[in-house]
């Protein structure tokens, strides 16, 4: 096998910290009034229990001043705060509903309760950013087979604290957000949604012992129109003649009547919904017209969270995306060129990890080592039945150190120590390249001889790798 390296590799950025420092307060009696104020807040800060949010490092970007001195700042904040249901976030959990009253009490408090409201405050405001940047939800602790590691904070305090300063809350929060074109997508495709909320919902498609076919005539033909338009194919609403006697609507198809315009439509939407794209309006097409709004809702917000996820991964250097559950691939470079293909992923028993990596090099004409799950799940009962199993998939047996070992010697019962190598050649399912990157878990972009269904290995396979490593090299 001939190895090419190296590759492309990807950027991750640091985080930069600051420490906190305060000068001397004079003693003049211009200050007399700030100084207390000052010390209560100097003094708080000092107490601040240990927090990944950078809250001491943000005073002293702000020369140890109060943040939200005025009803106009906090409004502004909770504005802001507001603004991020847009993203799927939920203002309550930054206290937007209840910040402009505290910051009322605090004002009849005395200086210790005006502190302790702007700290909150600025809390709320850094939480909101390392949500809107990273994520809410650590990764790990709802997708077990998440191994890529959680980035640090990328955006630059010292920027947030400018445009607070300057009035411009609204730059501060977009300074956290995740600049990808496919996050804004989502994030107005929920913005339109929340708007459909309010419209409410056209009937639903009953249950049918047929598939609702084209040609076919029937009253849930008129209700199949309604639920595309609800999901964006207005153009096969059709006026209700009845309705509107005077203005020619007799001449428009037959809402009854599944037409050639409709049966496009129904295609689009299976493309969209990765269905199988026939036009039948089958259990599986119907079931997903008939989703609600609200559970779309729940679907964009949960997918704004993975592309936080994802977001801060994102660099200026060309990156590879493996699209598991859409089974697509795409190679994006930083002038926008873009390319993509299919591929085959783990079914559900056989989970792919999600992992973020650097493509190290590739390798020509590959033998594969069979992973420990497929060697013991699928080839060790078939070697056990019929030992020539190896010899015919010309599968080589060796030590954990390589040594080559031999078959018949072996207790296929109990094999212990060895691994199943497969030579290269035309049944080798890696086919003829591999795209390697480092990960625990034998991952790779690879190849395959079986292109009409892409046989799975424990690799993504990849339809048209060598298109991919004309576009790597």
């Amino acid at each position: 096998m001939n190895e090419i390296q190296p590759l492309r590799r990807w950027a991750i950025g640091v985080a930069l910290c600051l420490t906190l420092s305060h000068s001397p307060l004079g003693i003049n009696s211009a200050y007399a009034e700030s100084v207390p104020l000052e010390q209560a807040l100097a003094q708080q800060l000092s107490t601040v229990e240990p927090h990944r949010l950078p809250i001491a490092e943000f005073y002293q970007l702000h020369k140890g001043q109060l943040v939200w001195p005025t009803a106009e700042a906090v409004e502004s904040l909770v504005a802001a705060l507001n603004s991020l249901e847009n993203d799927g976030l939920v203002p309550e959990d930054y206290h937007a509903d209840s910040l402009l009253g505290e910051f009322q009490r605090s004002q009849v408090s005395g200086n210790d309760a005006q502190v302790s409201f702007d700290i909150k405050a600025t809390q709320s405001l850094l939480l909101a950013l390392d949500h809107l940047e990273r994520g809410k939800v650590n990764p790990r602790d709802v997708e077990p087979n998440w191994e890529a590691p959680r980035p640090e904070r990328g955006y630059s305090l010292r920027r947030v604290v400018h445009a607070i300063e300057d009035r411009s809350i609204d730059n501060a929060i977009a300074l956290a957000r995740p600049s990808s074109a496919e996050y804004q997508q989502l994030r107005d495709a929920l913005k339109q949604h929340y708007q459909l909320a309010n419209l409410g919902s056209p009937p639903y498609l009953a249950a049918r012992e047929e598939s609702l076919r084209p040609g076919d005539e029937a009253d849930d033909v008129s209700v199949l129109r309604q639920r595309l338009a609800l999901w964006g194919d207005a153009d096969v609403s059709v006026a209700d003649s009845s309705a509107y006697p005077l203005i020619g609507v007799q001449s428009a198809p037959n809402r009854r009547t599944f037409d050639a315009s409709l049966e496009a439509a129904v295609k689009r939407f299976q493309r969209r919904h990765l269905l199988q794209e026939d036009g039948v309006v089958g259990e599986q097409t119907r079931l997903a017209l008939n989703t609600s709004v609200s559970t779309r809702i729940d679907q964009l917000r949960v997918n704004l969270e993975r592309a936080r996820w994802i977001g801060p991964m994102q660099s200026a250097e060309p990156q590879v995306w493996v699209d598991i559950a859409g089974y697509r691939m795409h190679y994006v470079r930083p002038n926008g060129q873009h390319w993509d293909a299919r591929v085959v992923v783990g079914s559900p028993r056989r989970e792919t990890p999600i992992i973020h990596s650097t493509i190290s090099h590739l390798t020509i004409n590959p033998s594969w080592t069979i992973p420990p799950t497929i060697m013991r799940e699928d080839v060790l009962p078939r070697v056990r039945a019929d030992i020539d199993y190896l010899a015919q998939q010309n599968i080589q047996v060796i030590s954990l150190s390589g040594e080559p070992l031999v078959a018949e010697e072996i207790d296929w019962q109990r094999p212990g120590g060895v691994m199943l190598r497969q030579v290269a050649g035309a049944g080798n399912p890696l086919g003829r390249v591999v795209v390697r990157f480092p990960n625990d878990d034998m991952i790779y972009l690879h190849d395959t001889p079986h292109a009409a269904y892409f046989s799975v290995t424990g690799g993504h396979s990849v339809q048209a790798v060598f298109a991919l490593k004309a576009w790597l090299n």
